[in-house]
């Protein structure tokens, strides 16, 4: 089963991906798909990692999240925007190859036993990227949010810390 939680920054997509595992599981599985950028995002990661505590299993994987033991487990993985981020500078900013990277991994986690609660961006509802390399992201974005929204069995958006759902079985 895979859930979709998507948004906008800080609308309380992953705090609520959280307590939607935890009340799922006794001992979620929590895979984060961020790679370290820099000093602040550095901070970022450690604060959510204090924040989720020992419940949780952890898993740090930055490109080939299928390949990890997740069946029969209820996992949140934050985040979509940070994963086909990696697909992107891996495959050289190809629109192409990181569209089918990222979606060959969505199928994976299909085939799987378990509970999948996937956090996303919803990076195209503001101002347009000044970089073409930005423009060719935004775009990538939006249709691999459309294409995990239709293979989810529900979707939720959030605003502003309050769940609207948009899909469901």
């Amino acid at each position: 089963m895979i859930h979709m939680i998507t948004g906008g920054a800080r609308s309380g997509k992953s705090r609520y991906a959280q307590e939607q595992a935890l009340s799922r599981s006794n001992q979620p599985v929590y895979v984060a798909t961020a790679q370290v950028w820099d000093d602040d995002f550095a901070a970022r990661i450690q604060r959510h990692q204090a924040e989720r505590g020992s419940a949780w299993i952890n898993y740090e994987e930055t490109l080939y999240v299928s390949h990890l033991p997740l069946d029969g487990h209820t996992v949140v993985i934050d985040c979509i925007t940070l994963w086909l981020t990696n697909f992107f500078v891996h495959h050289q900013y190809d629109i192409d190859l990181s569209l089918a990277a990222i979606t060959a991994e969505i199928h994976a986690l299909q085939q799987k036993a378990g509970t999948f609660i996937i956090v996303t961006n919803e990076i195209g509802m503001g101002v347009h990227a000044e970089t073409a390399a930005g423009r060719k992201f935004t775009d990538l974005q939006g249709w691999v949010n459309q294409y995990l929204a239709r293979v989810a069995d529900t979707v939720v958006l959030m605003v502003s810390g309050i769940p609207m759902v948009i899909k469901q079985p």
